[in-house]
């Protein structure tokens, strides 16, 4: 052995790489100064017979001595940094390869960004973390980084190492942040890969990259190293007039569908995306809500649990064809709302759970950080790492997917500590409001608001937390939506009964005006509301098939002339007399044969009435938008009401009968004197009614009624709801 050599080693160090528990790699390996002497080089390669070392404008390879049995070898050059060179190996079996070597290469994370990141203010965190095609110094590769704080030793893995975590050991950085980085050239788009991680206790786990821009389709899924910036987009007009399709005085008709609903021959986003688009065209249809989107694992009787927050899930695709899919509805005219769950997270092995082996994502604390009901982790909101993962992954959807809204689910379980569990651990005031969470939704809505133009965030949000949509600056979260189930609840719960008993239940039908414009609000006929459980809509209405679907349509009308945004589960609107699993079913083929076509005519002729009479979506978030003209008819379950704008000439009168019974000759009450004439019938012959219509138009008679001193006598169909206009 090379006594010079020898003398220059340093041994605990090179014991710690050798037992592969070595956070700083490159205070050993890579070429190092030895003053006079000249560089040093060491190299670990475990699996090697021998390493030489080809240098720039060297005839000859330099052999490296084998400093350790375990596969630790090194050189002295009389050369002087900086100069290229490779490895070239001949491993056990006799096999010549060569090697760039990753540890020649310089820090590639600037101190600004992991400062940020640290301090939990780092908007575009993604480009820092995860893996990147890069070229450094002139060499093409990979550069890869992850946050692991309390990791004793993070490497990268995959088929370029064999999987063997000894090999790539990556460097934590010098600062504070728990970052670890590393370069490796040669490597290229396509490359699967792992991070080995070893714990402070010495467990060994491998992980997928919270980063992740994409993963195999397994149950065990690597990271795939993908390319995430050269798709071509074409979308610049919708971009351009973005802000204009989805305001609060924009009429909005969201298609929910869920991912795992296509086609099995035709699975995958780019190859649903002409079909799809013509399917909610052709249906009028103003935007897609997809679901879900993200990397995650199905649990039957849980739900999605999101398992790679920055991977579409690779079932339906690789990345560039969800660009393909949201630029395609774009250029149709349609937007495109994803939805996001920053509340919780997978709790399997391979993912954030327990990441580097102590709880990262996570609050350390079980009445925090387990969520019994769906069987998930919480994050830990008051983490700046954890705020800075979940805002710039929010971010990340709409700058680099163009998507144009997140709807955030289940942000009741963010807010309050103890939603779903009886053992919770209180904020620092006793009470059982999430501070933090409360904190980091606020500053998600200013940032993705200062982010686009027109960009909307819609909460899931089944409690009664007040200011959802409120501004941050006023004490609000900043919403632009929420969801309002408790009068989706409310109405299923009034339709459930046969309609001779509704009457007992009319102030259900009702009392949501009590609040409506406490929030600006979207109308969900949603998937969660029909689930296996629960039933179908169809399922729950009572009757016979023909009154069943008799309530549909005429829930259909209540919907699009009641105010809010509406949004309309794909198999609400397939009419289907299943739950939503049934969707799993869902095909082109079962759309274009059109089973129950007047259910699709009648969405398409509500959707048309709602987006071309303003009166119906300008003013829908204002109380100067509605007034009731019957709301005490529980007897005949008949309710009559005015959707106005601040122009008198485009007022409607709606008629709504959850009652089975027609009406030859029902008095209402009218605003002015003046002739009304009906435009649209949820009974006409076209959506397989009855046809019970007011043919012709109806004069006024002074005549008073519901208050007023005008009224008209019109047909009220069974089961209906009727709309006239002013003439």
């Amino acid at each position: 052995m090379n006594k010079k050599l020898y003398n220059l080693m340093d041994w605990a160090e090179i014991e710690a790489v050798t037992y592969s528990e070595e956070d700083h790699p490159k205070k050993l390996l890579g070429p190092h100064s030895a003053g006079r002497s000249g560089t040093i080089i060491q190299a670990f390669f475990p699996e090697a017979k021998s390493v030489s070392v080809i240098a720039d404008k060297v005839k000859e390879p330099y052999p490296m001595e084998m400093m350790d049995e375990s596969g630790y070898f090194a050189v002295l050059l009389r050369k002087k940094i900086p100069f290229h060179y490779v490895y070239e190996v001949v491993n056990k079996d006799g096999k010549k390869i060569t090697v760039e070597d990753p540890y020649a290469y310089p820090q590639v994370i600037h101190e600004r960004n992991s400062k940020k990141f640290r301090n939990g203010i780092l908007r575009y965190a993604w480009e820092t973390l995860g893996s990147h095609i890069l070229t450094v110094e002139g060499q093409e590769g990979v550069h890869f980084a992850v946050w692991a704080p309390d990791a004793m030793r993070v490497s990268v893995v995959g088929d370029f190492n064999d999987w063997d975590g000894r090999v790539y050991e990556m460097e934590k950085l010098p600062d504070e942040s728990g970052i670890f980085e590393i370069f490796i050239p040669g490597l290229k788009a396509g490359t699967l890969y792992k991070y080995e991680i070893k714990a402070g206790n010495g467990t060994v786990t491998l992980k997928t990259d919270p980063y992740g821009f994409f993963s195999e389709d397994n149950e065990d899924p690597a990271s795939v190293v993908t390319d995430i910036d050269s798709f071509n987009w074409t979308d610049e007009d919708w971009m351009a007039e973005r802000h204009n399709h989805q305001g609060s005085e924009s009429p909005m008709v969201i298609y929910e569908l869920k991912a795992d609903c296509f086609d099995e021959k035709k699975q995958g986003f780019k190859a649903m995306a002409a079909e799809l688009s013509r399917y909610l065209r052709d249906n009028g249809y103003t935007h897609l809500e997809l679901m879900p989107v993200m990397e995650y694992r199905a649990e039957e009787a849980a739900g999605y649990h999101t398992y790679g927050f920055y991977a579409p899930h690779a079932r339906y695709g690789k990345p560039e064809e969800l660009f393909y899919l949201i630029n395609h509805m774009h250029k149709e005219g349609i937007g495109v709302i994803l939805d996001w769950s920053p509340a919780h997270f997978d709790a399997g092995n391979g993912g954030l759970a327990r990441f580097d082996g102590t709880s990262i994502y996570e609050s350390p604390d079980p009445r925090r950080s387990f969520h019994p009901d769906p069987g998930t982790l919480t994050f830990d909101f008051s983490r700046p790492e954890v705020r800075n993962f979940l805002l710039s992954n929010a971010l990340f959807w709409i700058r680099i997917y163009h998507a144009d809204g997140l709807r955030v689910d289940n942000t009741a379980s963010m807010l309050y500590l103890d939603y779903g569990r009886e053992d919770y651990l209180p904020n620092i005031y006793g009470g059982k409001e999430n501070l933090e969470a409360v904190e980091l939704l606020q500053n998600i809505t200013n940032e993705v608001h200062k982010e686009k133009s027109g960009v909307i965030m819609i909460a899931e949000d089944n409690s009664a937390w007040p200011g959802m949509t409120t501004d941050t600056a006023d004490g609000g979260l900043g919403f632009d939506f929420k969801w309002n189930e408790s009068w989706r609840d409310d109405f299923l719960s009034y339709l459930s009964y046969d309609p001779f008993y509704r009457t007992d239940h009319y102030g259900e039908l009702c009392f949501s005006m009590v609040y409506a414009y406490a929030e600006r609000f979207m109308l969900p006929f949603t998937h969660d509301a029909f689930t296996k459980d629960k039933g179908s809509f169809l399922s729950r209405m009572p009757g016979n098939s023909e009154e069943k679907y008799a309530n549909l349509k005429a829930s259909l009308g209540f919907l699009f002339t009641y105010p809010g945004k509406k949004v309309i589960d794909a198999s609400v609107a397939l009419g289907d007399e299943e739950a939503w699993e049934s969707g799993r079913k869902l095909n082109w083929e079962l759309l274009k044969r059109n089973e129950n076509k007047e259910v699709h005519a009648l969405i398409k002729d509500l959707s048309e009435l709602y987006r071309e009479r303003p009166s119906l979506h300008e003013l829908s978030m204002e109380e100067a938008g509605f007034e009731w003209i019957n709301c005490i008819s529980a007897n005949e379950n008949i309710l009559v009401f005015m959707r106005k704008t601040k122009r008198e000439k485009d007022t409607l009168i709606v008629v709504v009968n959850f009652e089975n019974i027609p009406r030859k000759n029902y008095k209402i009450g009218v605003p002015k004197a003046g002739k009304y004439k009906e435009i649209f019938n949820t009974d006409a012959e076209k959506y397989g009614g009855f046809d019970f219509r007011n043919a012709h138009v109806i004069k006024s008679s002074e005549d008073e009624c519901d208050g007023r001193e005008n009224s008209i006598r019109i047909k009220v169909p069974p089961l209906s709801v009727t709309v006239f206009e002013v003439q």
